[in-house]
């Protein structure tokens, strides 16, 4: 089984990240993992990542989102965490604006792979004590040690 600490890494988590609306948020992911995986082309993110929205919101509930997709290019799943300086409107099924985005990234054909790591993630995010320690996180490394630690069960 994949672990998100296997996929995530403390240059993919970010706290303090501005974002102005859920485009703008998505644009700013997208320019996160052009950075850090090259072999991703900013845009090419970008579209897919925008053309999963527009099937439908992947705001989460709780302040939550977890913008995912399948990718072309992608040869091993990719995850990227952003804790946003203000929430934004996502369009979640709560209704209620977000600042936490999960961001997950798995090749084409991750089928099996794509849904259980959206499972970990979300089971994560379910919990009160997560969530409210990823919006106390001070720094990119404090973001990333609280999904280790999330994942190893402290």
């Amino acid at each position: 089984m994949i672990r998100l600490e296997n996929i995530l890494t403390p240059g993919r988590s970010l706290v303090n990240v501005l974002g102005s609306s859920k485009k703008n948020a998505i644009e700013k992911i997208a320019d996160l993992i052009a950075e850090q995986v090259p072999a991703l082309p900013q845009q090419t993110v970008y579209e897919a990542l925008l053309a999963r929205e527009k099937l439908g919101s992947t705001g989460f509930g709780n302040g939550i989102a977890i913008p995912h997709c399948r990718l072309k290019g992608c040869d091993a799943p990719i995850s990227a965490l952003l804790h946003l300086q203000h929430a934004i409107d996502f369009d979640a099924i709560d209704g209620e604006p977000v600042d936490l985005l999960f961001v997950l990234l798995v090749p084409e054909a991750a089928t099996d792979a794509h849904l259980e790591l959206l499972r970990q993630i979300a089971s994560m995010l379910d919990r009160k004590e997560v969530r409210d320690n990823l919006r106390k996180a001070s720094s990119s490394e404090a973001l990333y040690q609280v999904v280790l630690d999330a994942q190893n069960g402290q």
